[in-house]
């Protein structure tokens, strides 16, 4: 009887914090869109209803029936990119920025149907050959390039239309990382557990009471379903067909990497098959179908997770599953996401920056896990070169080509994996040489 009441406590206790990694993990992004798209607060909060419910229904149709891993499902950096493009160039093509997110829904259910297809027809498997260590370990640390800036940024209290460094924000945001990373690293037992969750929350309490927090003012419904088709009727276009394709490939790329990443956290080295990968594409394709009906931001499977299982120690399946009910749950209850949403964003953001430091571990680990000769020094120099200049190019500058090459040359994290992907394939070692 003993047993069993641990063994609850400490379901319960991982149960929270993955739910508490997953509301971090979900809060800033629909932020940032719905200020992009000149969204009011109303309209915001709705948004973030639809992701958490989109975000909890994708973690557990994976974790359950398609990769069957722990893998927390959120917006890709490829969707950001588009989102962001998209509405910078709406205006260009005359059209306003509601139209605009009709046509984005459009994109996503198109994006969801090449990835099912490529799953069911096991087209899935015939890239993996392709996702080499230095492909993977290339692809994890330039999104923690991407990533990590706008996490510092949150954390210094630049985003929301601040241009200058928040003191106390990033005092306490600092704090907050200092406390997870301090603790899932030197604690021991428990506290090392639970790290993640414990400087949250402590960053949480300290923030409302130096700042007395971030109140939501808006009247909502106690229970609401989530809005079906909430920017309108999506709007098809052909021009709209390659978009979806490429995006669909370059998901495919970012399900690999994710369960690379999380496989290697939970048994130590990648583990993974065809049937999984096939698996994984066809619920991605249910996922983002789903998205674009819901109006939300497209998820793909998140390679955070894997720094956050090397620093809680959390491999379990279950209370990951769990905890994406929950979040699905509170879903329906609109004063709760409110409450929510009032997480402070430098708080937020801090925590997702602590995981980070492991996914920059696991990034060196599979770029090194063979000697590096002068070949693979060059491919990854070169990769990385461009991938991260291009991060730094403002996305005005793609404005006068094709919308699908915008899409595609705007976004750092592409260009250099595929950079990687197209030398190594083409500058082949010569083995009889090598011998």
């Amino acid at each position: 009887m003993e047993g069993q009441q641990v063994k609850w406590t400490t379901t319960t206790m991982e149960t929270a914090q993955w739910f508490v990694f997953m509301l971090a993990s979900s809060v800033a992004l629909p932020i940032v869109i719905g200020a992009i798209f000149d969204m009011s607060l109303i309209e915001i909060s709705g948004l973030m209803q639809r992701s958490f419910f989109i975000i909890g229904i994708a973690s557990v149709l994976q974790g359950l029936f398609g990769h069957r891993l722990p893998i927390m499902e959120g917006p890709a950096g490829i969707w950001i990119s588009i989102f962001s493009v998209m509405a910078l160039t709406s205006s260009q093509r005359g059209e306003t920025l509601k139209e605009t997110l009709q046509v984005l829904e459009a994109i996503m259910i198109l994006t969801g149907i090449f990835l099912f297809i490529f799953g069911v027809f096991k087209l899935a498997q015939k890239i993996l050959p392709v996702f080499t260590p230095l492909v993977t370990g290339t692809f994890f640390f330039l999104l923690t390039v991407q990533l990590s800036g706008i996490f510092l940024k949150g954390m210094l209290g630049l985003q929301q239309g601040s241009e200058s460094i928040q003191l106390i924000d990033s005092l306490l945001a600092f704090m907050t990382f200092i406390i997870v990373l301090g603790l899932s690293i030197f604690a021991k037992g428990w506290l090392r557990n639970y790290g993640v969750l414990i400087g949250i929350m402590v960053g949480w309490i300290s923030f409302v009471l130096v700042k007395d927090g971030a109140k939501s003012d808006a009247t909502v419904p106690i229970v609401s379903f989530p809005e079906w088709f909430a920017f309108g009727m999506p709007q098809f276009d052909i021009s709209i067909i390659p978009i979806a394709f490429v995006t669909s490939i370059v998901l495919l790329s970012n399900l690999v990497a994710s369960v690379v990443a999380v496989s290697q956290s939970i048994y130590d080295k990648p583990r993974y098959n065809q049937q999984q990968i096939n698996r994984g594409s066809i619920f991605s394709g249910i996922n983002h179908g789903l998205t674009g009906m819901f109006s939300a931001l497209a998820n793909v499977p998140l390679a955070t997770p894997a720094g956050f299982i090397k620093l809680t120690g959390q491999k379990r399946k279950m209370p990951f599953i769990y905890a994406s009910l929950v979040l699905i749950g509170i879903a329906f209850f609109p004063p709760i996401v409110s409450f929510i949403s009032t997480i402070p964003a430098p708080i937020a953001n801090a925590t997702l920056m602590a995981t980070f430091v492991q996914l920059v571990g696991l990034a060196i680990n599979n770029v090194t896990i063979e000697p590096l000769d002068s070949r693979k020094v060059t491919i990854v120099g070169v990769s990385y070169l461009f991938g991260i200049s291009t991060m730094f190019l403002p996305v005005e500058v793609f404005s006068e080509l094709p919308a699908v090459v915008q899409n595609l040359a705007s976004n750092g994290l592409l260009i250099g994996t595929a950079l990687v992907i197209t030398l190594e394939q083409l500058w082949k070692v010569d083995e009889s040489s090598s011998r």
